[in-house]
């Protein structure tokens, strides 16, 4: 996820296939096992920090994938593959690696660009080396005077390059910044890196006379530890002279045209993402210009100012050739993306569902859709903190492809999501905001908060339709230093919203959208043999993924009974998902230590699970079921484990959370995803599956349960976004029981985000009456906001049902006077 720009996202398209609509779906016809659609025997490796995919294309009846290691502008040991239409994969002998993500289909020519190779329609392969044409392969683009016969390729530092597609002969137009090259004899155009601010190219495309070109990150230490620096840029070249058009961190640059190129150059839409610390950005440009738009995020373990975090968000037609479906997928969302969408047409993006996977690339073929991901990089990069104790990675990067129905897009986790237009920004009276997306959600709220010195009137302006017809939808004053929320009902109709304030002022208005539509009640049945947490007897084992090629997940397995762990061996779970026993003392010895489960790294109280984070900042989260507790006391469950690239899984006291590495601000933005009452002991990521161990001894075996045929050894098996299945997030505490509490003294943040039906109960053992004040943080890095105010007489108890728009992320409370008080929240 660092090294490889997003490309240009593509349509995807299926050459010689006829395509027609899917109303039902069935995993392609093979021999080879699948679970979740992963399919082990697909996984690849290389020998490098990182294993991504950067392109998935089909093409001349196969499907096409490159791989890609982190920082290797001049070859690597990842390859191109050639999978068969019934999953036979082949490791194409003309492989030199690298870190690609570019792909384009060249009309004319009746070619395949994908990585440094060039593939004809009969599947021969001819490949650029990289001593003609070094660089980090992040786009292509169509050439801007000779697109028939010539076609660009850009790189992650800013190389760029025009080859001859029929002969590959290349001509340099900028040297690549990792190019070193004699102090007197530099090359003309060699920038060293400096030709465009921000770092970690990522998107390229051509239209309307330019070529557009994005990276989403800032060189430098700092963008390695802060999030919300200014980072990257979007630029345009207009075959002589470069222009910076937004600096701010971009990634997919594409259109209509995608891996095609625009079909009508002068006229299509250029279509951009992005985001900066408020929210994601959307840019279009059409007859000359560019404009933007702002839309939430349901994830920010894509955020980081390096830019690292994302691989290839995309815009890709999923559909047929009658009928085109785009698929965007964006900080943790897939999104539905209008084909007509241009500056004067904005109407149709719509949220379809959260996801968990990490995803490079991705395309129709056959009879569904198939995924490229980044599953498991041996290096985790900047990802380490105290919760996952000393903890190896994985022995050895790999990935894997996914292979999905159509409408599994919308069937993952809710779109719960939010953004801001403007954070502890300075605000111009009467000059509107960039319009951001209303509509997708029923539950809609907007928390405002006026950091002037004045009263200030916030308006809210709407566009119904899409076409720029903005009409005063409401307004509300807030007086100097305060904060208000406003609701918007589902019968509020609009497609985007913006705001305008009547005075000069220092803002923050946040939106905050919930949809509860994609809770999951109850576990799923594919979890059923996943031991209870009441149980005190299951099987159990810490996994690591091997290294040195070995490519098995290494498993030391045993039993728990009555709070012991008994070793019962050691052993491997292969491609075919044979789970042997093997004699390997060394690596026995090795997952012993290594992989054992770090002690104190969360604390459990009466209150709350709290967890200090590594820049010392306090947290508090729910508790589940009270078995929990002495389990995670005695350190007998893993609590945080990386299973995606450059982000973590954390499941404590009964709740799996996304967690973002450190550098995109960790646990101030921690997602939960589901909620149950199962002894998990460990978790991990091997060739794209998700594997958990904490079995019931008696169940048998499944299609997600796999047994060692000793029965001695069991893990589960599927893909971490089964995850949305196990049950909605749920829980109770916070961050006072019977606590000694100081006036005015701000308690922990307890999370509120992303949970359903909310209550809170407020009671304190004081002789008089006390008022507490409750203030909630929408962001996770914005400023606190007065809610609301609660004077509790003496033994009463408080209680109140939070409404059903309710949404933010954080919530704490303070009182204006010493006492015993307990604050409890319960999500059901």
């Amino acid at each position: 996820m660092h090294k490889i720009p997003l490309k240009w996202l593509v349509t995807s398209v299926i050459i010689g296939l006829k395509l027609t609509t899917q109303t039902s779906y069935a995993q392609p016809k093979t021999s080879f096992r699948q679970i979740s659609g992963i399919y082990p025997h697909l996984a690849y490796y290389n020998n490098e920090g990182e294993c991504g995919t950067g392109a998935v294309v089909p093409w001349a009846g196969k499907l096409w994938v490159i791989t890609y290691g982190p920082h290797l502008p001049n070859g690597s040991s990842d390859k191109l593959y050639e999978i068969t239409p019934d999953l036979h994969k082949t490791i194409r002998s003309e492989s030199i690696g690298g870190t690609p993500a570019n792909r384009m289909i060249h009309a004319e020519s009746n070619q395949l660009f994908i990585g440094p190779y060039a593939i004809a329609n009969n599947g021969k392969v001819r490949t650029i080396p990289y001593t003609q044409m070094p660089g980090r392969h992040t786009g292509n683009a169509r050439h801007l005077t000779d697109p028939a016969h010539k076609i660009y390729y850009g790189t992650m530092e800013e190389g760029f390059y025009e080859v001859d597609v029929n002969t590959l002969e290349s001509k340099l137009l900028y040297q690549d910044g990792n190019v070193k090259t004699k102090k007197d004899n530099d090359v003309a155009n060699n920038h060293n890196g400096t030709l465009l601010p921000g770092a970690h190219g990522k998107g390229l495309y051509s239209g309307q006379g330019v070529m557009v070109y994005s990276n989403n990150g800032e060189p430098g230490p700092q963008a390695l530890k802060q999030f919300d620096i200014e980072a990257g840029v979007l630029a345009e070249w207009n075959g002589k002279d470069w222009k910076v058009v937004r600096r701010n961190q971009f990634v997919e640059v594409t259109g209509p045209g995608g891996i095609y190129g625009n079909k009508n150059p002068e006229t299509d839409p250029i279509w951009a993402t992005g985001w900066d610390h408020r929210s994601v950005l959307l840019a279009v440009r059409d007859s000359g210009k560019w404009s933007f738009f702002r839309l939430p995020k349901a994830s920010h373990s894509y955020d980081g100012a390096h830019g690292w975090n994302t691989e290839w968000p995309r815009i890709r037609d999923i559909g047929t050739t009658t009928q085109p479906d785009y698929l965007m997928t964006m900080h943790g969302l897939f999104w539905r993306f209008p084909q007509t969408f241009s500056s004067k047409n904005t109407a149709g993006i719509r949220p379809r569902s959260a996801y968990l996977k990490v995803i490079g690339d991705y395309t129709r073929w056959q009879n569904g859709l198939v995924f490229g991901c980044d599953d498991s990089a041996q290096k985790e990069f900047l990802n380490k903190r105290k919760t996952k104790g000393n903890i190896e990675g994985p022995g050895q990067s790999n990935s894997n492809l996914w292979f999905t129905s159509f409408n599994l897009p919308d069937q993952l986790g809710p779109n719960t999501a939010q953004g801001a237009i403007w954070l502890n920004d300075k605000v111009e009276a009467n000059v509107a905001s960039d319009p951001f997306l209303f509509a997708g959600w029923k539950q809609r709220i907007a928390w405002i908060k006026n950091a002037g010195n004045e009263d200030v009137t916030f308006t809210f302006e709407t566009d119904t339709n899409g076409k720029g017809s903005w009409k005063s939808a409401k307004s509300v004053t807030v007086k100097a230093g305060q904060a208000a929320s406003v609701a918007f009902s589902a019968t509020e109709q609009g497609e985007w919203i913006r705001v305008k304030t009547n005075k000069n002022t220092t803002a923050t208005v946040n939106f905050n959208y919930t949809d509860e539509s994609r809770f999951a009640v109850a576990k799923d049945k594919s979890f059923d043999g996943l031991t209870s947490i009441n149980s005190n007897n299951y099987k159990a084992g810490l996994l690591y993924g091997l290294g040195k090629n070995r490519r098995q997940l290494g498993m030391l397995a045993g039993d728990f009974v009555n709070g012991q762990f008994s070793e019962n061996g050691y052993y491997e779970l292969d491609s075919a998902l044979n789970l042997v026993r093997k004699e390997d003392a060394a690596t026995a010895q090795f997952i012993r230590k290594e992989f054992a489960i770090p002690k104190d790294v969360v604390s459990v109280d009466e209150a709350s699970v709290l967890i200090v984070d590594d820049s010392g900042r306090r947290w508090r989260v729910p508790k589940g079921n009270e078995a929990f507790t002495a389990k995670t006391n005695s350190a007998s469950l893993r609590i945080c484990r990386e299973v995606a690239t450059e982000r973590d899984l954390m499941n404590v006291h009964g709740t799996f959370y996304e967690l973002p590495a450190e550098n995109a601000d960790g646990f101030a933005k921690i997602r939960p995803v589901a909620s149950h009452s199962l002894t998990i002991h460990d978790y991990a990521s091997y060739r794209g599956l998700f594997v958990m161990t904490g079995l019931d001894a008696q169940t048998p075996n499944s299609n997600h349960i796999i047994a060692s045929t000793d029965g001695k050894a069991k893990v589960w098996a599927g893909t971490i976004d089964d995850l949305w299945k196990l049950g909605k997030p749920t829980g109770q505490g916070g961050p006072w029981k019977n606590s000694q509490v100081r006036a005015n003294t701000p308690s922990d943040p307890y999370l509120i985000g992303f949970y359903d039906k909310k209550s809170l109960q407020l009671s304190h053992k004081s002789s008089e009456a006390v008022t507490f004040t409750v203030e909630v943080e929408p962001i996770g890095h914005g400023p606190w906001m007065n809610y609301k105010e609660v004077t509790v007489k003496t033994g009463e108890t408080f209680n109140y049902t939070f409404p059903t728009g309710f949404q933010a992320r954080w919530i704490r409370f303070s009182a204006n006077k010493n006492c015993e008080a307990t604050a409890w929240l319960t999500y059901k």
